[in-house]
């Protein structure tokens, strides 16, 4: 096994485990499905991949996330961006080919009114992740070259997300190794870690439970459950 760096890094990022409808919500740290769905973007993988996320079902993954710090030498976590979109709406519904992009009912025709729907969307500000992730030996090659030239472009949760910095830190032969090269990084950079998540559940911290382990992707994803532990570290 090898650790995979990964740095994420962009103004906005939003990753979502349980949103549904007009309220899009964000984890405050990269998910399973995002961290898989972009390794997916980048090496061009389509479809379902059962197989391949059977492969990277019960691999760790550790996120260390980042703050920015100011010039007084502390850390500042800016609150989550509320925006919010106007799905379906400016469309001709006379036109045949505009009015497919106007929402219907689950029976295909038009609501009374407009169609139009309006969704809250949540975004985390001005952060940068650490992902340190064990993929099998076997990978290295495909992810390297994904990563380094993605087929498809990758974005941080949400395709509006976009990376402003090399999201692809190279392998590692173990996490301790991984998160030391990210701690450069961020030191670099003027950041300092806030918080950890780990696999697993354990009695420091705050245990989460989420449904963001990917079965299959495709038209009709599917995810199991998953547990985490997420660890405040102490601030100077």
């Amino acid at each position: 096994m090898k650790t995979l760096l990964l740095w994420l890094e962009a103004p906005l990022q939003s990753w979502g485990a349980d949103s549904r409808y007009g309220r899009r919500d964000t984890l405050p740290f990269p998910t399973r499905s995002g961290i898989l769905g972009l390794l997916c973007c980048a090496m061009g993988r389509g479809g379902e991949q059962r197989e391949w996320l059977t492969a990277m079902k019960n691999l760790p993954q550790t996120v260390l996330a980042f703050a920015p710090v100011n010039r007084f030498g502390r850390t500042e976590r800016q609150p989550l961006l509320q925006d919010f979109h106007m799905v379906g709406s400016g469309y001709d519904s006379h036109d045949s080919w505009q009015d497919m992009l106007i929402p219907k009912k689950t029976d295909g025709k038009r609501p009374v009114g407009s169609g139009t729907k309006l969704t809250y969307r949540y975004y985390v500000q001005d952060m940068a992740y650490a992902c340190a992730l064990d993929v099998p030996e076997s990978m290295e090659k495909e992810l390297a070259e994904g990563l380094s030239a993605p087929v498809w472009p990758i974005c941080l949760g949400r395709k509006n997300c976009i990376p402003t910095d090399m999201v692809f830190r190279g392998f590692f032969s173990s996490e301790e190794e991984a998160m030391t090269h990210a701690q450069g990084i961020a030191k670099e950079k003027k950041r300092r870690a806030v918080f950890r998540v780990i696999p697993g559940n354990h009695d420091e911290g705050t245990v989460m439970t989420l449904n963001d382990v990917p079965v299959n992707f495709g038209l009709y994803k599917r995810y199991e459950d998953r547990t985490v532990t997420l660890i405040d570290l102490p601030q100077d």
